[in-house]
C-alpha cells in the first residue's frame, strides 16, 4: 500500500506524543538510541509508540498500543552518564502493523498512515464551537492548565489540530491521551476528548464541594480558642509573659502625640493582636504594622529658624555664585517666616549634573533648622514605591515618603525628591501620577499610604525636587512645582569654587592639608580648560583628587619638602590635555559658518559646512542630525529658493546641483531648534560664493519667511563662543531679556547683535 512504510521506532513509557506536539525526552536504552541514530541517518522520521506495560524491558508487538505518532527528530543532545536527549515534533498518526524480527539493534516498525475522512463543514463548525466552550469551562476549574492555549485556540481553524492541541496541554494520564491518539476519525476524536473534559470538570466540582463541606465542619473559633489556651499554658510553664509586648505597645500609645482617630485605630489593632496566637502567621504581620504606626511622627515637628541673616550666611558659605538661585530661596524663606503658613510652593531645581542642586537643598534644611531626608526617584517604576504596598501582600512595607518620615521622626522635614525627571511607568503603575497627590497642597494634608491605611499629613513637609531637564518631567507634575533653573558655571566661577571649596576638601580628605601639597592658580585654570568639559564641577573635583593621590604617593616614597603643582608640570600628574577649545577660523571662508549649541554639560561651538556640486537637486545631510535639525535645514533651503532672485541666484541651480550639508564629529548625535539660521547662512554663502566672517558665531531658528525665532541655553552658548575666541555673536531679538540677565563677566569682550530676520543675519555675517 502507498501509505505503508518501515520506520525506526522507539517504545515510550508513560508518555504519548500527539501530532503537532513538540517534546523532548531522555533515552538511556541503547536500542532506542540506535533507532534515533538510524532516523537521523535517513530522513529524520521516527515512529513513537507507547508501551501498554511500562515495566517490560524488551517490548514485542503485543506489548505496544496499536496507534502511535510519526515524528521528525529535530535535535539530539548527548548528556553525561550515557544519556541522550531527543527533541521531536509530532507530524501524523500511524497504525502499527508489525515489527521486523530480524532487526536486533533497534525496533523497525511497519507503519500504516491512516486517511482521515472529511467532516461536513457545518458539522465541523458546530463541533469547533462546542469544544471551545467546553475547554473554556475546563479552564475555569483548572485555570493554570490551559489559559494560554485558550487565547491560541481563537486562531485555529482546523478541528483535528485543535483537538490534538487541547489533548496535549491538559494534565491527564497517558492512557487518556492514548485514547485521543487512537481516535483517528475527527468525529470520534471529538467525542473522546469531550468525554475526558467533562469527566475532569465533574471531578473538580466534586473535589471542591467535598473541601467546602469539610471546611464548614471545622469550627475555627473553637480551634483558635483551644490553641490560645494551650499557648498561654506553655508560656506560663516557661515563665514567659506574652502580655509584655501588648503592655509595651499600650504604654507607647499613651505617650504618642497623634490625633484621636489615629490612636483609636492603633488601639483597635493592639486589641486584635491580643486575640491572635503568638505562633499565628498574622501575629508577626500585625506586630510589625503596630510598631510602624507607633514610630510615625503624626504630630511631632521641629520649629523653623526664621533668622534670614543666618540663612544667607549658610548659602554663601556653601555655594559660590548662583546669585539668582540664592535670591529666590531667601525670598521664599522670608515669605515663609512672615506668613507663618504651613503650605508652601514645591521648589524644583533644574540644571546639569554637578551644579550643586542637592547641596543647595541640604543648605536650605540647615538654614531652616529642619531635618533633611533624601528620596532618589531615578529609575523608580513601581507605584507602590510611593503609595506603599497593601498589607495583604507578603513583605508589604510603607512607601518611600512614609518611610522617610518614619526615619527622620518629624512630620515637617525638608524632603529632597532627587532625579524627579527620571521616573517612569510600566505595568506596575505610573510613579509620576502617584507623586501628584504627594506634591499637591490641596490633597497632601490627607495623603493615604496603602500600607498605613491612615491619613498622613504632608502639608508641612518642605518638598524640594531636582531634575537635569524640565522637558522630561510630565506636565501635570511640573505644573505643581516652581522651577528654579541652575545653569552651568563660568570658567572663573569654577576657578573660585575649586580654590575655595574643592581643593581644601580634597587636601583634608587625603591628609595633605598641612602644606604638603600646593596647586597654583594657573594650574587650577589649566585643569578647568584642558581636562574638564562639563557644566558642573564633579569632574573638576575628581581631577584635583587625582593630583592629591599622586602627590600622596610621592610623599610616601620619601620626597622631601612640599609638592608644588604648576601649569608647567601639570601634565606629569594628569597626562596630556584631553580637551582643546575649537578656535575661531583665521580666514573668512565660503560655506562654513560657526554655530552655537547647548549640551547637557554646557555650551559648544560647532561648524556647519556646505558644498554645492553638479547633480539633480538632491540634499544630503550628514553628521547624525536629529529630526528637528533636518527640518531646519529643509526650511532654510526653501527660504533661500524663495528669495533667490534677491541674491542673483539662478533658479536652475536648484535643479542642476546637489547640496551636501555636514556638521563635523559625525559620531556625536546632534539635535535642537537653534541651528536654523546657521545652516541657512552656510547654504546661502555656498550658493552666492560669498565668504562668511570667521569671527562671527550665531544661534537661532528660522521660519519659511525668514523670521528668526528665539532659543534657549543662551548663557552656555555665549560661554562657548567666548572660550573659542569669537568676537561677534548673532542672537535672536526676542532673546534680548535673556542677554540682559547674563552677567557682565560673560558678556565682556563679546559683541552681541540682535537679529530679527535672515536679512539682518546676512548683513552682519557676510564678509
Amino acid at each position: 500500500m502507498e501509505n505503508r512504510e518501515w520506520l525506526p521506532a522507539v517504545a515510550l513509557r508513560e508518555a504519548v506524543v500527539l501530532p503537532g506536539m513538540m517534546i523532548h525526552f531522555d533515552l538511556s536504552k541503547m536500542q532506542s538510541v540506535r533507532a534515533v541514530e538510524a532516523a537521523m541517518a535517513s530522513d529524520q522520521r521516527i515512529f513513537l509508540v507507547t508501551q501498554k506495560n511500562e515495566e517490560i524491558e524488551e517490548p514485542e508487538f503485543s506489548d505496544l498500543y496499536a496507534t502511535g505518532c510519526i515524528a521528525r527528530v529535530c535535535q539530539v543532545t548527548r548528556l553525561p552518564d550515557n544519556l541522550v536527549r531527543v527533541m521531536v515534533e509530532g507530524q501524523d498518526r500511524g497504525l502499527l502493523c508489525g515489527l521486523q524480527e530480524e532487526h536486533d539493534e533497534y525496533l523497525m516498525a511497519d507503519v500504516d498512515r491512516p486517511e482521515t475522512e472529511a467532516v461536513q463543514e457545518q458539522k465541523s463548525a458546530v463541533m469547533t464551537e462546542e469544544i471551545r466552550q467546553l475547554f473554556a469551562r475546563y479552564c475555569t476549574v483548572y485555570p493554570r492548565a490551559g489559559r494560554s492555549l485558550l487565547r491560541h485556540l481563537e486562531d485555529l481553524t482546523d478541528l483535528g489540530q485543535m483537538l490534538d492541541q487541547i489533548a496535549e496541554c491538559i494534565p491527564v494520564g497517558y492512557q487518556k491521551k492514548q485514547q485521543v491518539l487512537d481516535a483517528v476519525p475527527v468525529s470520534q476524536r471529538y467525542e473522546t476528548l469531550s468525554v475526558i473534559l467533562t469527566e475532569e470538570i465533574e471531578a473538580a466540582q466534586i473535589r471542591s464541594e467535598l473541601a467546602k463541606q469539610i471546611k464548614e465542619r471545622v469550627d475555627k473559633n473553637q480551634k483558635d480558642y483551644i490553641l490560645r489556651e494551650q499557648l498561654q499554658y506553655i508560656r506560663k510553664e516557661l515563665g514567659e509573659d506574652g502580655r509584655s509586648e501588648w503592655k509595651e505597645y499600650e504604654e507607647k500609645l499613651e505617650g504618642l502625640k497623634a490625633p484621636e482617630q489615629i490612636k483609636e485605630q492603633i488601639e483597635k489593632h493592639i486589641e486584635r493582636l491580643k486575640s491572635l496566637g503568638g505562633s499565628s502567621a498574622e501575629y508577626s504581620v500585625e506586630q510589625t504594622y503596630i510598631e510602624t504606626l507607633l514610630e510615625m511622627p503624626w504630630s511631632k515637628a521641629t520649629r523653623d529658624n526664621t533668622d534670614l541673616a543666618r540663612a544667607e550666611e549658610i548659602l554663601e558659605r556653601d555655594h559660590y555664585g548662583l546669585t539668582q538661585v540664592k535670591e529666590r530661596i531667601l525670598g521664599f524663606l522670608a515669605v515663609r517666616a512672615l506668613s507663618r503658613r504651613a503650605d508652601s510652593p514645591i521648589l524644583c531645581l533644574v540644571g546639569p549634573p554637578g551644579t550643586g542642586k542637592t547641596s543647595i537643598a541640604r543648605s536650605v534644611a540647615e538654614a531652616l533648622n529642619r531635618k533633611y531626608v533624601r528620596i532618589c526617584l531615578g529609575g523608580v517604576r513601581d507605584e507602590a514605591e510611593i503609595r506603599g504596598h497593601r498589607r495583604t501582600y507578603i513583605g508589604a512595607m510603607p512607601g518611600r515618603v512614609a518611610a522617610a518620615l518614619q526615619k527622620v521622626g518629624v512630620k515637617n522635614p525638608l524632603m529632597l525628591l532627587d532625579e524627579v525627571d527620571k521616573v517612569s511607568a510600566d505595568y506596575r503603575g505610573d510613579v509620576s501620577s502617584a507623586l501628584l497627590e504627594v506634591l499637591d497642597g490641596e490633597q497632601n494634608a490627607r495623603f493615604t499610604d496603602h500600607y498605613l491605611e491612615l491619613p498622613l499629613d504632608l502639608s508641612q513637609v518642605l518638598f524640594v525636587a531636582t531634575a537635569n531637564s524640565a522637558e522630561s518631567i510630565p506636565r501635570p507634575l511640573l505644573d505643581r512645582m516652581e522651577v528654579i533653573e541652575i545653569t552651568g558655571y563660568t570658567a572663573n566661577e569654577k576657578f573660585q569654587i575649586a580654590r575655595k571649596y574643592l581643593l581644601p576638601k580634597q587636601l583634608e580628605k587625603c591628609g595633605l592639608s598641612d602644606g604638603k601639597l600646593t596647586i597654583s592658580d594657573n594650574a587650577l585654570r589649566g585643569i578647568i580648560v584642558s581636562y574638564t568639559r562639563e557644566a558642573g564641577v564633579r569632574e573638576l573635583e575628581r581631577k584635583i583628587g587625582e593630583i592629591c593621590y599622586k602627590a600622596a604617593r610621592e610623599i610616601l616614597k620619601g620626597k622631601k619638602g612640599p609638592v608644588h603643582v604648576t601649569k608647567q608640570n601639570l601634565t606629569g600628574y594628569l597626562g596630556k590635555r584631553r580637551y582643546l577649545p575649537l578656535p575661531a577660523n583665521q580666514e573668512n571662508e565660503i560655506g562654513i559658518v560657526r554655530g552655537l549649541a547647548w549640551t547637557s554639560v554646557g555650551g559648544e561651538t560647532l561648524q556647519i559646512e556646505v558644498n554645492v556640486m553638479p547633480g539633480k537637486g538632491e540634499v544630503e545631510l550628514t553628521g547624525q542630525l536629529g529630526d528637528v535639525m533636518k527640518e531646519s535645514a529643509f526650511t532654510g533651503i526653501s527660504y533661500i529658493r524663495s528669495v533667490a532672485s534677491r541674491y542673483d541666484i539662478p533658479e536652475k541651480v536648484f535643479k542642476n546641483s546637489d547640496f551636501h550639508l555636514h556638521i563635523p564629529e559625525g559620531a556625536v548625535p546632534k539635535d535642537g531648534p537653534s541651528a536654523g539660521i546657521t545652516m541657512a547662512t552656510a547654504l546661502l554663502s555656498a550658493l552666492t560664493k560669498t565668504p562668511v566672517r570667521a569671527d562671527v558665531a550665531m544661534t537661532g531658528e528660522i521660519t519659511l519667511r525668514g523670521r528668526v525665532l528665539p532659543i534657549g541655553g543662551l548663557k552656555e552658548k555665549l560661554l562657548a563662543a567666548k572660550t573659542a575666541g569669537i568676537k561677534t555673536v548673532l542672537v535672536p531679538d526676542q532673546n534680548r531679556p535673556d542677554v540682559e540677565e547674563i552677567s557682565m563677566e560673560i558678556r565682556s569682550g563679546l559683541s552681541v547683535i540682535f537679529v530679527k530676520t535672515m536679512e539682518d543675519v546676512v548683513r552682519y555675517a557676510f564678509a
